[in-house]
Order: C-alpha cells, then structure tokens, then sequence
C-alpha cells in the first residue's frame, strides 16, 4: 500500500514539497528554534521591564536564614542554606554609567572579605563557587562586573570568591590559557565544587541563574546575551560564562593554550566535552540574560588567524594541550578587598612576531606596589610551574 502511495504523483509531490519546506525553515533559523526547544531546561517567565535594584535584598543578609525546622545539620552544626534563596528578587537593573569606583564597590559590599572571599552568616552554603575572570586592559569593565556580579552571588546565598586573571605584557591576549591559570590558582587555594569561567564584560540580569554547577555536565549559563538580541547564536556556543566542576574540567584537560586572539577557544571547548564523553546543559531563556558592556576592539585581541586550523586538529589534539601542558610564570598574586588578583607572564603567541613580555598593571593595585614591581622584575620567559598537585586528563593515556 504505501508503496502504491509513493507511485502517485500527488503524494510524491507532496514529500518533496515538505522536504522543501523543512530545508527552508532549518536555514532560516529554525535549527536554533529546535535547540532552544530540546537543549534547554523549560523555565518560568519573568518581566524584565521591571527590573530590581542589584543590591535588593542585602539589608536581609545579617538575619537568620529562612530554613525548614528540624532539617539537616552541616557537619559545622549550622542548618544548611536553602536550596534556593528567599533572597532571590528575579531580574536586575544593569547600568553602564556611571562606572562606579572600587572605594564606592567595597563601601557597598561590607560583608566581602579579602580576596573577594563570601559566605553567608547562620547557614552553610550548599556550593562554594569559584568566579574566574580573564583580564587586561579593562579597569572600568571589572569594576562594573564587580558591583553587579558581589550582591548578585550574596543573595543566592553561596560561599564565593572572584579571581581576576591579569595577562602580563603587550603580548597577543590568550583567554582560554588564562583561565587555565586560573582554575589551576583557584585550586591551590580551596577545593571549590564549581568553577564559574566568566568574561569580564558580562554583567548577568536575573539571580534565578544559580551560579552552581550541574554534577551530570559542564553548564554553559550565557544563553540569551542582547549582543545576540537575547537567543543562542548556535547549539554549540559555549562562550561568555560557562560552569565546570574541577572534575569536568580536569576530565576534558580543561581549555586549549593555544589560541593566541578572538575566536575559536569556544567551539575548541565544546568539541571537548563532547569527545570526553560530557554532555553541556543550559538554564532557561528567560534565566541566562546577560547584557554586554559596549567597547571597541581591544589592541592585542585581534582576531586569529589560526582558529580554523586549530579547530581541525582538536580532536586529536585535545588530550596533549591543556592543563597537562600549561605553562607561566606567576608574578603576582594579592588578596584586594574585592577580588584575588592573580598577574601571570604566559609567554606570547610562537606564531607571530616577538613582544617584550613584562607587567601590566591590574586595577586595585597600589601604585606603589606597581612601581616596585616594575622596577624590581625584569621581562620574564614562560617556564613551568614547580610541581604542584596535578591530575591528568581522563582518556589521554
């Protein structure tokens, strides 16, 4: 029977016609429609006409934490916090202007301590989330981050430190070798649960975006950004700000060190979940917003001419450059009273033309500990680290 349905030719025009129609729709965008549909958690609708103030809620910190009677104790004796906080107001006002200064921040911010270490009082936070931020050249960028992402994190009741990770030199900027650098900074200091890769330049509008990770898989919580008028560019984005337990992160040999400039670093790292097994998650639409500070392009973050080349060869690459291969020179690390500055010479793009490497100031920064530090360091060469704790990546033996 369906063979003398297929012989008609009504019913084969009819096939060939939806086939068309199906081609059409998945070229003008539909695939991406498809993915929001079946790559995303469906989530709840918020209005963002109405925003709150980013430090809504903070007078409520110092009180008692709202926890169910008669439920668990940490092994510290405190009851646990919520498992999602009463302090939650949904989405948040962001505002580029004015740029706040890092005295009206840390004036805002009386509970954060050194190092931009957080933890709620009365209860004990169910994650301890690291926040690793990439860095250089963008004072008024982190300030503006920092005075959005502290209230922000604070309501949802978590135990938190933001590291910045300051590139050294005039070099070629490397985002993904920095974040390497820092998760392995982070690291020695606390075995965090989550490790939040975060841009500098995006300021996240509704604290219904758990900065927590997923323990099935590396979550990738920039999903509705307005650069990209608030939809996923492409199913296997994974670009902005992204989650990963040190496990994940260790199980794909963390990011790539060898994209020197823009592009390719995240379509790198997508293709590495995939090949260690691991599945990327998102939080709903209406969730992930996220604005973009405006700015031109930066001098040294040009755009690579060798991402495609790179992105060829990493599924026979990704097991030999990663964290298994980081290299740098720590110079310098302080505890400002907003954030963990960590300032790193990690060498400079083998590709392209020679860049004395030296410091680069990073912000909060005395500008007397600046002075001594340009004086007293000469340029210095990437070597490895003396030998620290190190896990291999899963499957590269």
């Amino acid at each position: 029977m369906l063979r003398r349905l297929l012989e008609r030719p009504c019913t084969l025009a009819l096939l060939v016609g939806s086939q068309l129609a199906v081609m059409m729709y998945l070229s003008l965008g539909g695939f991406r429609s498809l993915s929001a549909l079946f790559g995303r958690e469906q989530g709840p609708t918020f209005d963002y006409s109405h925003p709150h103030d980013v430090y809504s809620n903070l007078s409520h910190l110092s009180g008692a934490p709202a926890v169910a009677p008669g439920g668990p104790l940490a092994p510290q004796g405190l009851p646990y916090c919520p498992e999602r906080s009463p302090l939650l107001v949904g989405p948040v006002s962001v505002s580029f202007s004015p740029v706040p200064s890092l005295a009206e921040i840390v004036e805002r911010n009386p509970r954060v301590e050194a190092g931009g270490r957080y933890r709620p009082a009365g209860c004990e936070p169910r994650s301890r989330t690291a926040i690793i931020v990439p860095h250089r050249a963008r004072e008024h960028h982190l300030r503006l981050l920092l005075y959005h992402l502290h209230p922000f994190l604070q309501r949802q009741q978590l135990a938190y430190g933001i590291y910045v990770i300051h590139q050294a030199g005039n070099g070629t900027f490397n985002r993904a070798k920095l974040l390497n650098v820092g998760v392995r900074e982070a690291l020695r200091d606390e075995e965090w649960d989550c490790l939040f890769l975060h841009d500098v330049d995006l300021l996240p509008e509704n604290d219904h975006n758990l900065y927590v990770c997923d323990p099935r898989g590396p979550r990738h919580v920039a999903v509705a950004m307005n650069k990209f008028g608030y939809s996923l560019p492409y199913p296997q984005y994974f670009g902005g700000v992204s989650a990963l337990t040190p496990d994940q992160y260790l199980k794909m040999n963390g990011f790539p060190n060898e994209y020197w400039g823009w592009g390719g670093e995240d379509d790198d790292i997508a293709t590495r979940v995939r090949l260690a097994g691991m599945k990327i998650s998102r939080p709903p639409t209406s969730v992930g917003h996220y604005k973009m500070v405006k700015h031109r392009g930066d001098k040294g973050n040009e755009e690579n001419p060798h991402r495609f080349d790179l992105l060829v060869r990493t599924q026979n690459s990704w097991t030999q450059d990663g964290m298994n291969s980081l290299t740098y020179r720590l110079l310098a690390r302080e505890l400002g009273p907003l954030y963990t500055n960590i300032t790193a010479d990690i060498g400079t793009d083998p590709r392209g033309p020679r860049v004395p490497s030296g410091p680069r100031y990073p912000p909060g920064s005395s500008q007397a500990f600046r002075q001594e530090m340009l004086q007293r360091r000469p340029p210095a060469r990437p070597g490895p680290l003396p030998a620290a704790n190190h896990t291999a990546p899963r499957g590269s033996h």
